[in-house]
Formats: structure tokens, C-alpha cells, sequence
């Protein structure tokens, strides 16, 4: 088996626990000079400036830093508390404190990601931070979801989540990954799902350009259904850790070309395919994903069992791999319907990713469609 990642030597524990900012004014010197010091021991920032303020699902700015001394980072980025209404949705999925205390514990995994530098958890306020390496500050480029990656950029992504999956792949998970959980979706989360993509049904019919159409058959009924079977599959064995949304938009192309992901605030424990088919799906054009995707989760395969893993067989994991766009078309459905969380542009071109998919891979006679 592929050995298990390791905490960088210049993470240390013996530090006072970080407080969350109620404001970006709150961000300053002192604080970031704490929370730098696990990584940076000794450090002092002199300065800093945030950024323009991104209000996404989270708030998110980069920050420019001014340090008295070498031995740091020019930059960081930093996600804090979001809208109110983003932090009870989070809450709900399980979400809310999970990237903050992977960051607390100073975990690494085998593929390119941001560096944790930092994080911060308050129950009470239902809020958290999290700082982390600024990867454009390293050379790297955030992708667009607007626009689908190369095969050779997706090639990529999957050898990473292939070396994420190895290295966990029904092991004992470490200390610095206890926080993580599987997939549960509630017992009331069903009405509300149904009436949630009924909403996101109508709202992308209405923004529908003709090139393009939603599945034939897939009411906010069947898909809900299937959205419930999908989480329940992903939180199957075989057990490794997830990154558990690996969608276009958090992806990144890094310094060295490797394909990298961020926004790690649902990662949880399950299923392999939940990863692998999120992502291709996601991250390919529709007529490159038909003409490669075969050869792609063949090359994800290939890449488990270089990491000492038995694979599953290639006709298993194409029956698998064809049940994975019910769970991202209704996800995308949902956040339409939200209506803040991403534009309505990106939602647009994600779920017609995801809509030529369900058809194309017959997904809705694939295994999700069970009762």
C-alpha cells in the first residue's frame, strides 16, 4: 500500500487556539501572525491588505502580507464566514467545520492542493476560517467551470484523486482526518429536495438556448430519488477519503502542470466513483467526455493499483461510474434553485455537462435508479 501522508515537520500543535474574525477589519497583523506561526515559527507580519472579497459560498479574499523579516509568505488566502443563510446550508450537509479542522490538524494529502496554514472553528456563532497557501501567489491558475479542461488537464486530476484514494483505501483513517464523517442526508431533506429541483428545473428550462436539453424523464420526483440513492452509494465501501466535490470550479492548474483541487469543505469518507465521476464529468466537454471517458477511468484505475490497491474490474466500475451524473445534475439543480451560492452561468453550463451525461450514460437505468 502506498504510505500515508505526513504532517510537514514545521507544523506545530503548541499554539493558542485561532480565534474567527467577525469582520475582515478584524484581520489584522497580530492575528495573522498567530496563525502563521504553526507553520512559520517566529514569524511577525508588519502589515496586510485583503483583498477584493468574494461572496460565494464563503467569503473568500486574498491577502497581501508585509512581513518584518524572511521566512514567510507574500501572500495567503483566507475563507471566512459566510451569509447566514450559506452557513445553515453547510450546516445541513455537514459541511460547515470541516475544512477548518482539517486545517487545525494540519493535514496533507497526495495531490495538489493549497497548503492548510490555518483554521478556526466557532460553534456557537456557527462560523469558521480558514488560511491557506495562495496557489495563484505560486504560479498557479484557478479554472473557469464556464470552461471544460483539456483530457490531458482531467488525465491529471484523476492520477491525483487516484493517489488520494490509495493512500486510504480501507486503512485506519489518522487522527489528523478524524473529523471526517460519510454522506448523510437527514429524513426530512427528501420534501425539500423535490421542491428545491422542481424550482431548479423550471428556472433552468427558462435559461435553456436551445443547445441543449434536460433529461427526458428526470422530474424533480425521480431525481430526488436518485440525488438520496447517489449519497448513499458514495458513503459505501470500499471506504477511502473523498474529496467529495471536485467539480470544475475547484479546480486549479498548477505551477508544474499538475492538476490540483481546493475547497475542501466536504470532504468526507466513501465511495471512489462519488470523486471520479463528479469530476470528469464536470471537468470535460461534453464530446470529450464521450470520446475519452472510457479510456480515462482506465487510466484511473491503472493509477489505484500503481498506489497497492486491488482495483475494481473495469465493467464494475464503468456500471458505477454510469450511476454518478444523477447525484452532480441534481446537486447543480439545487444550487440553481439556491440561487447565491454560484452564478447562474456557471450553474448553466455545469448542469448541461451533467444533463447530456444522464442521457448519454443511461443513468437513470444505472444502479441509482434501484429503490
Amino acid at each position: 500500500m502506498a504510505p500515508l501522508p505526513v504532517i510537514p515537520s514545521s507544523w506545530r500543535k503548541d499554539v493558542v487556539v485561532l480565534s474567527v474574525p467577525r469582520r475582515w477589519s478584524d484581520l489584522d497583523p497580530a492575528w495573522m501572525s498567530a496563525a502563521l506561526s504553526r507553520w512559520y515559527p517566529g514569524i511577525v507580519v508588519r502589515d496586510l491588505e485583503v483583498g477584493a472579497v468574494g461572496e460565494g459560498t464563503n467569503a473568500t479574499a486574498r491577502v497581501a502580507l508585509s512581513l518584518a523579516g524572511a521566512g514567510g509568505p507574500s501572500s495567503v488566502f483566507v475563507k471566512g464566514p459566510g451569509r447566514p443563510l450559506h452557513r445553515m446550508a453547510l450546516l445541513a450537509l455537514g459541511a460547515l467545520w470541516t475544512e477548518a479542522r482539517l486545517a487545525d490538524a494540519g493535514a496533507s494529502f497526495p495531490l495538489a492542493h493549497p497548503a492548510f496554514l490555518a483554521g478556526g472553528v466557532d460553534r456557537r456563532r456557527a462560523a469558521c476560517v480558514v488560511v491557506t497557501e495562495d496557489v495563484v501567489a505560486a504560479g498557479g491558475v484557478p479554472c473557469d467551470a464556464r470552461t471544460p479542461l483539456s483530457v490531458d488537464a482531467v488525465r491529471s486530476g484523476l492520477q491525483g484523486l487516484a493517489a488520494l484514494h490509495a493512500s486510504y483505501w480501507e486503512r485506519p483513517i489518522p487522527p489528523t482526518l478524524g473529523c471526517l464523517g460519510h454522506w448523510r442526508l437527514g429524513p426530512v431533506s427528501g420534501a425539500i429536495s423535490v421542491v428545491s429541483l422542481s424550482r431548479g428545473l423550471r428556472l433552468a428550462s427558462e435559461r435553456l438556448a436551445g443547445e441543449w436539453h434536460l433529461p427526458r424523464g428526470a422530474d424533480a420526483s425521480t431525481l430526488s430519488h436518485q440525488f438520496r440513492r447517489s449519497a448513499a452509494i458514495a458513503a459505501s465501501g470500499p471506504r477511502t477519503v473523498l474529496h467529495g466535490d471536485p467539480h470544475l470550479g475547484n479546480a486549479y492548474i498548477a505551477a508544474d502542470g499538475r492538476t490540483g483541487l481546493f475547497d475542501w469543505q466536504l470532504t468526507r469518507l466513501g465511495h471512489w466513483s462519488h470523486d471520479v465521476g463528479y469530476f470528469v464529468v464536470s471537468a470535460l466537454g461534453v464530446e470529450d467526455r464521450r470520446r475519452h471517458e472510457r479510456e480515462l477511468l482506465g487510466s484511473y484505475l491503472d493509477a489505484l493499483g500503481r498506489g497497492g490497491v486491488r482495483p475494481p474490474s473495469p465493467v464494475s466500475a464503468w456500471e458505477r461510474y454510469r450511476g454518478t451524473p444523477a447525484f452532480g445534475l441534481a446537486t447543480w439543480l439545487h444550487t440553481l434553485s439556491f440561487g447565491s451560492l454560484q452564478s447562474t452561468d456557471v450553474c448553466m453550463a455545469t448542469i448541461g455537462r451533467f444533463a447530456a451525461a444522464y442521457e448519454d450514460l443511461e443513468t437513470g437505468r444505472a444502479d441509482v435508479a434501484a429503490p
